[in-house]
């Protein structure tokens, strides 16, 4: 590299650094975040139990509820239940396995007591609504109950929601909302799912 590129390019990282210095200056406000992790790619329940991970390992305090996953076994909380992390797991599993309705809006509110349960629970640092994107477009919960359990939480206490199609309502409300996109899958190849990668 020549000195007059290197001169170069140190000036660009200066600038970047002085955009990048003053939007941490900026960002004063300390509050509990709802982050959404939605869209049709793979990866939406890895992220949000990255997000739990990251927190444990600071010392925080977490719960999980999963909506649609069913009592299968699971890396995630096979490994999260030994670093004291509550699960609550929506005993039906995949709706296209129950193929009942009534059975599976009735799993869907015993999983959502329990989330409220967290939701209001100061001891919690951080909730992960597993898939609970689902629950809403299948309407087997009030979206209305939902909002407010979110608006009411603990001040200080984040909430990652995951699952496709997420409700524009909660979309809005979200302070960070990602969206995973899938541009090619495995299983679309014919490959089954893989231990310790898709489960």
């Amino acid at each position: 590299m020549t000195t007059d590129s290197n001169d170069n390019h140190q000036k660009r990282q200066q600038k970047l650094k002085q955009t990048v210095d003053s939007r941490i200056a900026a960002a004063t406000e300390d509050k509990g975040l709802l982050l959404v992790i939605t869209g049709n790619g793979k990866g939406k329940s890895t992220a949000g139990f990255g997000v739990v991970t990251r927190a444990v390992g600071h010392g925080m305090s977490a719960a999980v509820v999963q909506f649609i996953k069913g009592q299968w076994e699971c890396g995630e909380r096979n490994l999260l239940q030994q670093h004291g992390v509550d699960f609550h797991v929506m005993a039906s599993g995949f709706t296209w396995e129950t193929q009942n309705r009534e059975e599976d809006i009735k799993h869907a509110e015993i999983a959502w007591q329990a989330a409220q349960q967290w939701l209001s629970d100061p001891s919690i640092d951080v909730v992960l609504l597993d898939e609970l994107t689902y629950m809403l477009s299948y309407k087997y919960l009030d979206l209305e109950q939902v909002i407010a359990a979110l608006e009411s939480r603990p001040a200080h206490q984040h909430v990652v929601i995951t699952g496709r199609a997420c409700h524009r309502r909660i979309i809005e409300m979200a302070d960070t909302v990602s969206e995973v996109q899938s541009v090619k899958h495995a299983f679309d190849s014919g490959i089954k799912v893989q231990k310790g990668i898709d489960w």
